[in-house]
């Protein structure tokens, strides 16, 4: 039942003591606010991490040569590991039924880009018709390269949406235009975009060309390898530890590299730097959560510290309605209910405070690795409720105390 006299009771006393009503609200909507902003960046981390391994595919797989660090076999420390097009045919010959996608990569140096009688400076990469799923290039005008192209060492170029906005200013489409490597026209049939624009500042071509018209010869610098997708994640970080070792083991037999060696050959997966990533920020969620709820106990404590005091100061009131025959539990009644009042308002006006915050300013948070910082609604409202419980915990004490107190010594109390 609504008692409209307990409410203007509670009212009243709040009024009489505004300043220590107000910094004990403070104190609990502080905690909430603290919380939910925390939780929030901790989800923004998670969030900035995921969109940097988007950049490339999920389960992507990377060869880099290296320098050995150790004498094996009679070979001396310090060779330079070069990979080629024959490693590369028979790693995917040894690995294709675990393989989604592959392909080699070299990169063009020293070559002069014009178009025109325009100077370009941009990296050419050569690449075969697979490298567009590995690296999630997304195509808006044209096509990438495909494998005919690479079978005719076709001299055509795929580039980024950049290059296509800072250089092709005056045609309508790129599409069919010449750009020249080293004085050798090549026909533009494709435009990518990436997630950043500095991936959009590659020229990509087939990795024939690459080779046989720039004297690369069989050289090729890096492999990049796919695995498909998993039914769920701790499976999908197996079989790429799994792949990943086996590639490792394959390369350094060939290249007569001591199994321990860690400088010869370097491989990196996706996935096992997500899920060192993923635990990071899951450690770091935990810590948010630690700081969050310490500093909420810290006000739960002080809303028990002020309902103490507000025994202390209405002892007298106390005695005076026990003598006029009121019961225990309405003396703990309205303790508690005041306790409730101040920490329920406090806490949903925190939570509000900082759920506004971060919909309002947090899509617009441009910090490294960090992205759209947000909050589970439900999880907030979920630990107000439960801040409300612990306020009426905090509450009760002080209210028993009150429901304890002796009439006659209540009513001495000066």
């Amino acid at each position: 039942m609504f008692d409209i006299e307990r409410w203007q009771e509670i009212f009243d006393t709040l009024r009489k003591n505004k300043l220590r009503s107000f910094l004990t609200g403070i104190s609990v909507a502080s905690g909430i606010f603290i919380l939910v902003i925390l939780l929030g960046f901790g989800q923004g981390m998670r969030n900035g991490i995921e969109q940097e391994f988007k950049q490339d595919a999920a389960t992507s797989i990377w060869v880099w040569p290296g320098t050995t660090s150790k004498e094996f076999k009679g070979m001396n420390p310090g060779r330079r590991i070069r990979l080629n097009n024959e490693n590369y045919a028979n790693s995917v010959a040894l690995f294709q039924n675990d393989l989604e996608f592959n392909s080699p990569r070299i990169f063009v140096n020293d070559v002069a880009v014009n178009y025109g009688k325009e100077s370009l400076v941009y990296g050419i990469q050569g690449v075969s018709a697979n490298f567009q799923f590995i690296e999630n290039a997304k195509m808006v005008e044209g096509r990438f390269i495909n494998p005919q192209d690479e079978s005719e060492t076709a001299k055509v170029a795929v580039i980024g949406r950049k290059i296509r906005t800072d250089v092709f200013t005056e045609v309508p489409s790129p599409l069919g235009e010449y750009i020249e490597l080293s004085g050798i026209p090549f026909k533009i049939i494709g435009v990518y975009k990436e997630y950043e624009d500095r991936e959009e500042e590659r020229i990509y071509i087939p990795i024939s060309a690459a080779q046989k018209v720039f004297n690369g010869g069989d050289i090729v610098n890096n492999m990049a390898f796919t695995l498909p997708p998993q039914e769920d994640f701790e499976t999908a970080v197996s079989e790429a530890i799994r792949f990943k070792a086996g590639l490792k083991t394959y390369l350094q037999q060939v290249h007569t590299i001591a199994p321990d060696d860690t400088s010869g050959i370097d491989v990196w997966s996706a996935m096992e730097e997500a899920k060192r990533y993923y635990g990071l920020t899951n450690n770091i969620k935990i810590f948010f959560w630690f700081v969050g709820v310490c500093t909420i106990i810290a006000g739960v404590v002080g809303v028990s510290n002020i309902m103490l005091i507000v025994v202390k100061e209405r002892t007298k009131e106390i005695g005076i309605r026990k003598a006029l025959g009121a019961k225990p539990w309405s003396i703990v009644g309205m303790i508690l209910h005041e306790a409730i009042f101040v920490t329920a308002i406090s806490g949903f006006g925190g939570l509000i405070f900082s759920m506004a915050l971060l919909e309002i300013v947090g899509p617009h948070i441009e910090i490294d690795y960090v992205l759209n910082p947000s909050v589970n609604f439900n999880v907030a409202f979920t630990t107000v409720i439960v801040l409300v419980l612990a306020g009426t915990i905090a509450g009760f004490f002080p209210a028993w105390k009150a429901a304890k107190v002796h009439t006659i010594e209540a009513l001495r109390d000066e």
